[in-house]
Parts: structure tokens; sequence; C-alpha cells
């Protein structure tokens, strides 16, 4: 049985590392053990880890489901200084979808479900093991 997620990024300037996933995510770490080390709990249960080192190259995307695509694009360029980026979609996909790296390379997926009835499902399992937990 797995209880939990952790995603790990490496950043090369752990204080830049910190500022711009803090950006990202709107509110600082969840959890910061040590120094050169941070973790937020995206969801329940699912944990992204920003350690200082050298970051791996190719790994991700890491994909974050959000309620409004085009919105976070302008907020991440805007407050994070991402290069804008090109939103997909393709008839047989349930959601439309982005891709941008951060400044140490790292690769972000975003997506939004086009069903909203879909999303409101999933906010509703959230909210139900929000009150669980």
């Amino acid at each position: 049985m797995i209880l939990e997620v952790t995603i790990q990024l490496r950043v090369s300037n752990y204080k830049e590392g910190l500022q711009y996933y803090s950006s990202i995510f709107q509110k600082g770490p969840d959890f910061v053990p040590h120094e050169g080390f941070a973790e937020w709990e995206v969801i329940p249960g699912c944990w992204l880890q920003v350690a200082e080192g050298e970051p791996a190259g190719e790994n991700g995307p890491l994909r974050l489901g959000i309620p409004n695509l085009d919105i976070e694009r302008n907020r991440l360029v805007k407050e994070c200084k991402v290069d804008k980026f090109e939103i997909y979609t393709r008839n047989e996909v349930p959601v439309k979808w982005a891709t941008f790296s951060d400044p140490w390379g790292n690769k972000i997926g975003l997506f939004e479900y086009i069903d909203k009835a879909e999303e409101a499902k999933l906010q509703r399992r959230w909210r139900l093991l929000e009150r669980n937990l």
C-alpha cells in the first residue's frame, strides 16, 4: 500500500528556488526540515520537495491540475517571469495542457479539465478527504 508520494526537484540556487516555488504555489513551504530543503504538500499526501543541488536535466514534467489554465499562465508570466507558453488541446483528450521550465530547467506541466463536471467531482472528492483527515 502506498501512503504518500513525494517528488523532488533540484535547484542550483536554493534561496531563488524557495522564492520561485513559493510564488508558483502562492504560499511558503509546509515543511523545512533543514537548510537547502523545503516541501510543499500539493494535495493531501502528495509532496513536492525542492532541494539545493544539481538539477536532474531530463526529468518530468511534474504535472499539476488547475481550475483555469489561461488565468494561471497569465499569473506565472507576470509574477514568476515565465516565458509565455502555448496551451494545447486535442479532441480526444479531456484536458487542455501546457508545459514550461523553471529557471533551473525542471519541466512543469499544467492541465485543466475541459469538462467542468469532471473537475467538480474531483473537488468534491478532495473536500471529503480533507474532512476525514
